[in-house]
């Protein structure tokens, strides 16, 4: 006898598809307020969340290749076609064997003065504004962000590309209107954002031909190329169709551009908003970057003895995780926790509210760096804490986002004072990663 996970009656339907639109975190709330598996029926759909630590090693990791990516980065094919987050099969296999040797951890950790001095650039730029109007440190993250990007893994300068973070966002929002939708607005139904949407895509098009000609045109020269730019390009030189192959290339690059910049980026506004609210532990972090790095940038070395801050990393990374939730496509009927779930049902990993299980986090929804304490992390099962996915599409950018994400936290916080603008509430947006609506405007001050 099959089994099946409880849900929501029938006629809760017309508020689960109002808050699929408006508010995607209170439907996953409220899901998990049903238990650990949960089935919703939408209409035809069947959609399955999964809110415990095994049932996600099952899905992630166990069973992986019964999972393909489902909602959300279907609708993102549209742009990001065949790149890293939507293949599947050998073609993802391919291509994580090309680009793998890219992130290493020593290839990585050769990265950290290039990591420390775009952190340096981003307090200098902070600098400016001290005692003048707010500005938005979002913003100015997302930059720093790219340029560790262009010089770590790309061996380019993507300064000149600041309208990628504003293209990427337009076809986010058109990706989440047909998720909301199921398709039913044509795609040839000239919306604004469809219109927005068409002309993002061609200028994330242009942006990345113009990086592969000019890196091309370099390696021609005889530069090295070990970076991950360089890699795809030589993949793409071994197929068969050289149509295909520029097509693939481009879905690949900007799926790097995407998954390269934007994660780490949220991860920082969140962290740099939680110790404005969380003054404590904002004087912790002064003092430990005091501490361990002086008046100096700081080196790979430092990156283990900058303890507290890694732990303030990842607890904001609980709190927001900037990959809020991992879509999946049954591909066969599948067994989860001893709740059957039907073949092409889609099926939700959702960290934002795995991290907020109260049998394994207490009073989840407080900001508590200690959590993250190795003794404490011992006694919590591993995929309690899933920030950066797992199993086999566990996010290769792990070490530099994480590395990035210290650095630039100690920096800024051992030489500025940031806050919030009075009135500005920082609201998470569920995108395909956990965005903050409307920016983050801090004033800028000197250390008291």
């Amino acid at each position: 006898m099959k089994v099946h996970p409880p849900g929501p009656p029938p006629t809760a339907l017309p508020g689960l598809l109002k808050k699929l639109a408006v508010d995607r975190l209170a439907l996953m709330r409220d899901a998990a307020g049903l238990g650990d598996a949960v089935r919703v029926n939408m209409g035809p759909k069947k959609l399955y969340i999964f809110n415990h630590p095994d049932y996600a090693k099952h899905v992630l990791a166990d069973n992986a290749a019964n999972y393909h990516k489902g909602i959300g980065l279907v609708e993102a094919r549209r742009v990001l076609g065949d790149g890293l987050l939507t293949s599947e099969g050998e073609v993802w296999r391919a291509q994580r064997r090309a680009v793998q040797p890219a992130f290493k951890p020593g290839r990585i950790n050769q990265q950290a003065d290039a990591v420390a001095e775009e952190a340096a650039k981003l307090v200098a730029l902070l600098r400016r504004h001290e005692g003048g109007d707010p500005v938005d440190v979002l913003h100015e993250v997302t930059g720093l962000t790219l340029g560790v990007l262009g010089r770590s893994l790309l061996d380019s300068d993507l300064s000149a590309y600041d309208s990628v973070a504003h293209s990427f966002e337009a076809v986010q929002d058109q990706a989440m209107f047909e998720m909301v939708t199921q398709g039913l607005v044509p795609q040839w139904v000239p919306t604004r954002m469809q219109r927005d949407f068409r002309k993002a895509r061609q200028e994330l098009h242009d942006v990345v031909d113009r990086l592969v000609s000019d890196r091309a045109a370099r390696m021609a020269d005889g530069e090295p190329a070990d970076d991950a730019l360089s890699r795809m390009i030589l993949a793409a030189r071994k197929e068969a169709d050289p149509g295909a192959a520029r097509q693939r290339l481009r879905e690949e690059l900007v799926t790097l551009l995407l998954a390269g910049h934007e994660t780490t980026a949220s991860t920082l506004g969140w962290v740099l908003h939680l110790l404005d609210v969380n003054p404590e532990a904002r004087a912790r972090v002064r003092e430990e970057a005091v501490r361990v790095l002086g008046d100096r940038n700081p080196a790979l070395e430092d990156l283990h003895q900058l303890t507290y801050t890694t732990m303030v990393v990842q607890e904001a990374m609980r709190l927001y995780p900037p990959v809020w939730v991992l879509p999946r496509v049954a591909q066969a009927d599948d067994e989860v926790g001893g709740y059957h779930v039907s073949a092409k049902a889609d099926v939700l990993v959702c960290p934002y509210i795995l991290h907020r299980n109260r049998d394994y986090w207490d009073d989840p929804e407080r900001f508590d760096p200690e959590r993250f304490d190795p003794q404490r992390v011992a006694n919590r099962p591993r995929y309690a804490y899933i920030p950066f996915g797992a199993g086999p599409r566990f996010c290769v950018g792990s070490n530099l986002g994480m590395m990035e994400a210290v650095f630039v936290a100690a920096l800024v916080t051992r030489d500025l004072e940031l806050r919030t603008v009075p009135g500005h509430s920082a609201v998470a947006e569920p995108m395909l990663s956990l965005r903050m609506r409307g920016g983050l405007p801090m004033s800028v001050h000197p250390v008291p």
